[in-house]
């Protein structure tokens, strides 16, 4: 039996996850507050900023992961909000790491000792992991920290037959983008242009990156940028 485990699997990259892997044969639980409306996906509500929630959701899926002889772990879901170094509240940043990075450790620490050798432990982070931009600052500070989750959960789990790394996409046509920039043609029109192809990218194009990569163990403890060939300004 094969299992993807995918936080935010509702939709974007998520969804797209979800459905390849399904395409695939793999049993797929999706962890969000809304559900995933690909076929054959099992839905678990779940908020991720709540602790009681995740460790809900995570015995759920505990009897799959034992039965499983691969699992992939997929980090996806995260929070983007328009703020910055002079203008974002500790609250409102304490709410975004919860999502961004607290939930991580939190279903790594339920889950982790019982994925067999053979799975992965993906985390979708962002160009903004090594980089940043301005009016995105606890989401580039949270990408920032999923890449030393990423490096130091690869450390760790040495010699366990589990393989990690950090997909990071570039400028993917989401809902999470189109809410941040809104839908203003000339907008999406520079964005688009700061790569070499001069289009968003689509989420199915980082769903195949991410059913490679679980596939791939060659690629542990690494960064894969995913961006067409990003602009550097």
């Amino acid at each position: 039996m094969k299992t993807a485990i995918i936080t935010g699997a509702s939709v974007g990259i998520g969804r797209a996850a979800a459905a390849r892997f399904v395409a695939d044969g793999y049993r797929v639980f999706n962890l969000a507050r809304r559900e995933c409306p690909e076929a054959g996906v099992d839905n678990l509500s779940c908020d991720l900023a709540g602790d009681a929630d995740i460790a809900r959701c995570c015995e759920t899926v505990l009897d799959a992961v034992t039965a499983s002889d691969s699992v992939a772990l997929i980090h996806n879901a995260s929070q983007m909000r328009k703020d910055s170094t002079m203008d974002c509240d500790s609250d409102s940043l304490r709410a975004v790491l919860e999502t961004n990075v607290v939930a991580i450790n939190s279903i790594n620490r339920h889950l982790l000792p019982s994925l067999p050798a053979g799975s992965s432990l993906l985390y979708v982070g962002s160009t903004l992991a090594e980089k940043a931009v301005p009016g995105s600052f606890s989401y580039v500070l949270s990408k920032h920290a999923q890449l030393g989750i990423m490096r130091a959960s690869c450390q760790d789990l040495m010699g366990s037959g589990i393989h990690t790394a950090l997909i990071c996409p570039g400028f993917t046509d989401t809902e999470m983008l189109r809410t941040h920039i809104g839908d203003d043609v000339t907008v999406v029109q520079a964005i688009s242009a700061m790569n070499s192809y001069n289009r968003l990218i689509e989420p199915a194009e980082i769903a195949e990156l991410l059913h490679w990569a679980h596939h791939n163990p060659v690629i542990n403890g690494s960064v894969l940028h995913a961006n067409l060939g990003q602009r550097e300004s």
